[in-house]
C-alpha cells in the first residue's frame, strides 16, 4: 500500500476507534474497576521512572545553562529558566515519551496477545464489547494520569535544578526558589497540563489499535509493539509543536 494511503487508513482507523471508545463510555456495563485497575499500572507503576528523569533533567538544565547566564549576570534567573523549560515543554515531552515506552507497549502487546490468541473472537463471541472493556479504559486511564506523572516531573525537575544550582554553583536556594515563583505563570501551568492530556490520548489510541490490529502470530505481536512505540513517539513530538503554537494564542503565554 501507499505509505501516504497506508497513513491516511490508519488515522482513519485510529479516529474511529477513539470516537467507538468514547461513545462506550456512556453504555452499560460500565468498566469503572478496569479504568481504576488500568490507572494503578499506569500511574504508579510509571512514577519512579518519571521521577528519575524529572529529577535528572532538572540538574542536567542547570548544569548546561547556569554558567551562560553567569556570563550575563542573570544567575539568579535560574530558577526561572529551568522551571519554564520543565513545565512547558520537557516535562510533558519527556513524560509522554517514558509512558509511552513503558506502558504503550505494554498494551500494544497484550492486547496483541489476545488477537492472536483469539481471546478477543471469544470476547465479541460472548457478547463483550472489546473496544468498551479493553480500549476505553486504557485511553482513559492514560488521559487521567499522564498529566498527574508530567505534575511530578516537573517538581522533582524543578527540585533537581535547584540541588544541583546550590551544590555544584553556589547559588542560594532561596534565591532559585524565588527566581521559579516569579517566573512562572498560571498560563504556564495551565498549558502544562493540557498537553499531557492530549499525549495520553494519542498514546493509548496508537498502542490499542496497533495491538489490535495485530496479525502474523507471535512474530506480529513484536512489530505491533514496535510499531506502536514508535509511531506513538513520533505523533507525540510532533503534535508537541502544534499545540504549543495553538496554546500561545489561546492562553496569551509570551
Amino acid at each position: 500500500m501507499n505509505p501516504i494511503k497506508k497513513f491516511v487508513y490508519e488515522l482513519q482507523e485510529i479516529v474511529y476507534l477513539i470516537f467507538y471508545a468514547a461513545t462506550g463510555l456512556f453504555k452499560r456495563p460500565h468498566y469503572f474497576g478496569e479504568i481504576i485497575k488500568q490507572m494503578d499500572l499506569i500511574g504508579v507503576g510509571s512514577l519512579s521512572i518519571i521521577l528519575l528523569t524529572g529529577f535528572f533533567t532538572g540538574g542536567v538544565l542547570t548544569l548546561q545553562g547556569y554558567q551562560t547566564l553567569a556570563d550575563y549576570g542573570g544567575q539568579s534567573q535560574t530558577g526561572q529558566i529551568v522551571a519554564l523549560t520543565i513545565i512547558r515543554e520537557l516535562g510533558p515531552v519527556l513524560s509522554a515519551l517514558m509512558v509511552s515506552g513503558r506502558i504503550g507497549s505494554a498494551i500494544s502487546a497484550e492486547l496483541g496477545s489476545m488477537v492472536v490468541s483469539q481471546q478477543i473472537d471469544a470476547m465479541r463471541a460472548l457478547g463483550t464489547d472489546p473496544y468498551r472493556k479493553l480500549v476505553g479504559p486504557r485511553i482513559v486511564a492514560l488521559i487521567l494520569m499522564l498529566p498527574l506523572l508530567t505534575v511530578a516531573a516537573d517538581v522533582l525537575g524543578i527540585i533537581g535544578g535547584g540541588v544541583t544550582a546550590s551544590s555544584l554553583f553556589g547559588l542560594d536556594y532561596n534565591v532559585y526558589m524565588t527566581s521559579v515563583r516569579n517566573g512562572v505563570t498560571i498560563q504556564d501551568l495551565i498549558g502544562g497540563i493540557i498537553k499531557p492530556m492530549c499525549f495520553g490520548l494519542i498514546i493509548g489510541s496508537v498502542s490499542c489499535y496497533k495491538g489490535l490490529s495485530t496479525k502474523g502470530g507471535t512474530v506480529g505481536v513484536g512489530r505491533s509493539t514496535t510499531n506502536a512505540v514508535v509511531l506513538s513517539s513520533i505523533l507525540v513530538i510532533v503534535s508537541d509543536f502544534f499545540l504549543a503554537r495553538a496554546l500561545q494564542h489561546i492562553l496569551d503565554i509570551k
